[in-house]
């Protein structure tokens, strides 16, 4: 069933019941929309959009530079119901990465938050391109009372969005995401996923990011069920200086029914539950302020094997995931009555998957992508027989579980010829409650270096310390770390060095601790 389908379907049978709403920092929901005023403005911003349409000369690519709003919400919708390439702008990027984003559109949706990205970065939009600032009173004002909804339906796929997500570069790629294959891919998620689970759906990180597209907006909206935004005062998970754990308070307003949670806010999660000598429904009620847990969903970077285990055991299943863009997000997905913890799961239903001779985890189904506006090192290759290579190492086990192992170029080989896979160490290291990233370089040292955000309050010297005794007691030597170095969670360079999803930005880290060490060097000399 085609995506649009599905959500007009939702919302016809559903015109009164809440589809879009923002949470107050205080009090409950405030700004909620119905699906009738959340199908309605769309349709009034897509019938806007038809007019841009009509007077291009080629198809358009409409940037939207926005924060999570109902008024983001609508107009992915609107543009959807256009038939309109939509390329959302990770306000976290840099100067560099959005301006070489925005050249590539030829028209624009702003919101509050992305006027103000655009004065942060200096940049002035084409003064020849179409602007509309998403206001979300004009937006329901000018979809009131209006019946008939344009829908786009062509008899062939198209490009529905482009979606850059990996800022390792000044220009990242661009991934042509399908529109049959995104629909594709929420008929297998549909599948997995319990009548009730996206009731209310708590959004926590961006939604420039299509995995948060996936969960916070379609399965919603597929399942009759509504989103919720915090506040925009509130500054989203990923963004600079904010604390993990900081945002256990609001999931324990909001009482979500499903939400999606970094690494670093599982370990949060963890570390809260560890401390408490509750169980049962009292626990749940102290995390969440409910009888029972939300559906959690985590991926973006590994997590401790063992802390989903022991989530898992009070009550807690988090269920780890893998993905990525060039598959229109979801790949394989731990869900209830598929569930090992350890592992992301088993492919979803229209996916298959095998390893190469090297371990290498390949891919084909049909939500794959269209191929690549522009290409950066993390690019896959996808070969002649329509299998994606993925560039991640994996294993599966004889139930179908997917374990991923790591990087296939993050591996390291230290100047001992010691092989070292890097990425499951590093989760096993941020189990450590003061520890909120850690990464492993060790390509042609002798010695093994570990780079970690640790706590404001902290000495560094007693985090090395901890690091040191918990490797000895933990790790075999190979993987130990011998050469440590920390930054403050607080520090502004922190953001410069991981995606809004805990990813590590290996390359630019390893240039800026050698370029430190070196000046430490020159210092002594």
């Amino acid at each position: 069933m085609k995506l649009l389908d599905r959500i007009l379907e939702v919302g016809a049978g559903n015109p009164r019941s809440k589809a879009l709403c923002v949470h107050g920092p205080e009090s409950g929901d405030t700004q909620s929309l119905t699906y009738g005023e959340f199908l309605a403005s769309a349709a009034g911003l897509a019938k806007h959009l038809l007019q841009w349409r009509m007077h291009a000369s080629q198809p358009l690519r409409v940037g939207l530079i926005a924060g999570n709003s109902p008024g983001w919400a609508i107009a992915d919708l609107a543009l959807l119901l256009a038939g309109i390439t939509e390329v959302p702008i990770p306000l976290a990027f840099s100067r560099e990465q959005a301006g070489n984003l925005l050249d590539a559109c030829d028209a624009y949706l702003v919101d509050g938050r992305g006027v103000k990205a655009l004065k942060h970065w200096g940049i002035t939009l084409d003064t020849d391109a179409p602007v509309l600032e998403l206001k979300l009173d004009e937006l329901i004002r000018n979809g009131s009372g209006l019946t008939q909804l344009p829908v786009f339906d062509p008899e062939c796929d198209w490009i529905c969005k482009i979606i850059h997500t990996s800022g390792t570069t000044s220009n990242p790629k661009g991934v042509k995401i399908r529109y049959l294959g995104l629909s594709a891919l929420i008929d297998s998620l549909m599948c997995c996923v319990g009548p009730h689970d996206y009731q209310r759906y708590l959004s926590l990180v961006p939604l420039s990011l299509l995995i948060e597209q996936v969960t916070a907006l379609y399965l919603p909206a597929c399942s009759g069920g509504h989103t919720v935004f915090l506040p925009p005062s509130i500054p989203l998970l990923g963004s600079r200086g904010v604390n993990a754990r900081d945002y256990l308070g609001y999931i324990r307003r909001n009482r979500p029914s499903a939400l999606t949670l970094t690494p670093a806010l599982v370990e949060s999660l963890a570390s809260e539950v560890a401390n408490s000598s509750e169980s049962g429904e009292a626990l749940m009620r102290r995390v969440f302020d409910q009888p029972k847990s939300p559906s959690i969903a985590c991926g973006g970077a590994p997590t401790d094997p063992g802390l989903l285990a022991a989530l898992a055991e009070r009550g807690i299943p988090v269920y780890e995931g893998y993905g990525l863009s060039e598959n229109s997000s979801v790949v394989c997905w731990n869900h209830n009555g598929a569930y090992r913890a350890g592992t992301v799961g088993k492919p979803l239903s229209h996916v298959s998957i095998r390893l190469s001779e090297a371990g290498e985890l390949l891919v084909r189904s049909s939500s794959l992508f269209a191929g690549y506006t522009t290409e950066d090192p993390s690019s896959c290759v996808l070969d002649e027989d329509g299998w994606l290579h993925t560039g991640d190492l994996a294993e599966i086990d004889a139930d179908g579980f997917v374990r991923i192992i790591g990087r296939s170029k993050n591996i390291i080989i230290t100047a001992n010829g010691r092989n070292l896979c890097p990425e499951w160490v590093e989760s096993s290291y941020r189990s450590l409650e003061f520890v909120e990233h850690a990464v492993l370089f060790g390509n042609g040292l002798e010695r093994v270096h570990g780079f970690f955000v640790i706590d404001d309050e902290l000495p560094p010297a007693i985090a090395e310390h901890e690091l040191r005794q918990y490797g000895k007691c933990r790790l075999s030597e190979v993987e130990r770390v011998e050469t440590f170095h920390f930054i403050a969670r607080s520090d502004p360079a922190v953001q410069r060095f991981f995606t809004v999803t805990g990813r590590p930005q290996r390359t630019k880290l390893w240039s800026y601790l050698k370029s430190q060490m070196e000046n430490r060097r020159e210092a002594k000399c």
